[in-house]
């Protein structure tokens, strides 16, 4: 995947790791970069497309995909985080979440995975996360969201590999955006750090980017017993 002269469709372009995204797109020579936002006009990011998209509205999905029919990279970068419990908390909320992540990751996918065939082949990325991994109290609607969207991932990619689309996976913990304003800024990496390793992986056509210290150790622990991931746990008793 070349992405100098591709054309990219970001969506949650507005702020954070999306805007970086777009912002390194064209800093690398992308012919067109369409900018998901669900306010266009309240859109200030200079030399974008401005492409108007809700990801959990399926028409939205559809005239994005009409307008921007040229699209050879989708990045899946959108999201939610409620802070929802699950065995408590609001089931509206527990459904954002997975009608974000999930459905609407899958929608987007659905959408233009055909027309980045149709014109040559490109690739996706699909912005996870390292609560596809681990599951806490007080991420109970996101970390379950984000571990069918990484389920999803996996098959997806196999799906359309046939087909010239690449499938990359992104996961990482904490960055320094709004939605984890809350966070000690030691806890935290650089978004833009993180955009540019994440498009680093897409032309390198890798299957996943694990980009943080604290991700790669989760990954590493998914091996071993669930003692590794939930050290609070109870001890298991013998029988």
């Amino acid at each position: 995947m070349d992405i100098k002269n591709s054309v990219a469709v970001v969506t949650g372009a507005g702020r954070g790791l999306g805007r970086h995204l777009a912002t390194q797109l064209l800093d690398r020579g992308a012919a067109k970069v369409y900018a998901g936002v669900r306010n266009p006009e309240a859109l200030d990011l200079p030399d974008v497309e401005p492409l108007r998209l809700d990801i959990t509205d399926p028409e939205s999905i559809a005239m994005a995909a009409r307008t921007a029919s040229d699209a050879t990279l989708v990045i899946n970068n959108a999201g939610v985080s409620t802070h929802v419990g699950l065995t408590d908390g609001n089931m509206a909320d527990i459904r954002l979440e997975m009608e974000t992540h999930f459905f609407g990751t899958l929608g987007v996918t659905r959408a233009f995975a055909p027309l980045i065939a149709a014109n040559g082949g490109g690739a996706v990325l699909n912005v996870l996360s390292i609560l596809s991994w681990v599951h806490r109290p007080g991420y109970g609607g996101y970390s379950s969201a984000k571990a069918a969207e990484w389920a999803m991932t996996n098959v997806v990619r196999q799906e359309l590999a046939a087909s010239g689309v690449d499938v990359t996976a992104l996961h990482v913990g904490y960055m320094d955006t709004e939605m984890a304003d809350y966070v000690a800024p030691a806890d935290k990496v650089d978004p833009a750090w993180v955009a540019g390793l994440a498009l680093d992986g897409i032309e390198e056509r890798a299957l996943e980017v694990v980009a943080d210290d604290r991700s790669r150790a989760v990954r590493a622990a998914l091996s071993g017993g669930l003692e590794l991931l939930y050290p609070g746990l109870p001890a298991p008793q013998a029988l």
